[in-house]
């Protein structure tokens, strides 16, 4: 696993370490590089992006291997992907929870609101253009 974790074989002696240096777009590559690799399903964790469109990421909503809780982040008029504060937390969310496997979408899949809690009815008023999508293609639903 270069770049992002550099795990020692049995018996080699030497200790996980995490790679938490560089800017937003080496962090990112770093996670697209693991989800890459396939979900192996041992240690599994997920990494999604969300919103108001298919170019500004708003949200982030990260999961480690179970039990571990579902971690958010939220910030409004700001990619979340060029964050290096963020992304540092997601890799480090990861290490924490033993997580050797991601599965990551390669696109933003949605609207960052969730219906019930931030907005009644079907269509967020704020994203209108998530109304008519499919969100994990981008095409429009007819």
């Amino acid at each position: 696993m270069s770049g992002l974790v550099s795990r020692a074989r049995r018996g080699r002696g030497s200790t996980d370490e995490v790679d938490m240096t560089g800017t937003a777009k080496e962090l990112l590559r770093r996670l697209e590089k693991r989800a890459r690799k396939g979900a192996r399903w041992i240690s599994g964790g997920t990494l999604a992006f969300y919103g108001p469109d298919d170019r500004q990421a708003s949200k982030m909503a990260v999961e480690g291997a179970a039990p571990s809780p579902i971690r958010g982040r939220y910030a409004e008029g700001v990619d979340v992907r060029s964050e290096v504060a963020f992304l540092r937390e997601v890799l480090a969310f990861f290490e924490e929870h033993g997580v050797r496997s991601v599965v990551m979408p390669d696109r933003i899949i949605g609207c960052p609101h969730e219906e019930g809690v931030d907005y009644e009815g079907a269509v967020c008023p704020r994203c209108p253009y998530w109304a008519a999508r499919d969100r994990w293609t981008g095409d429009v639903i007819k």
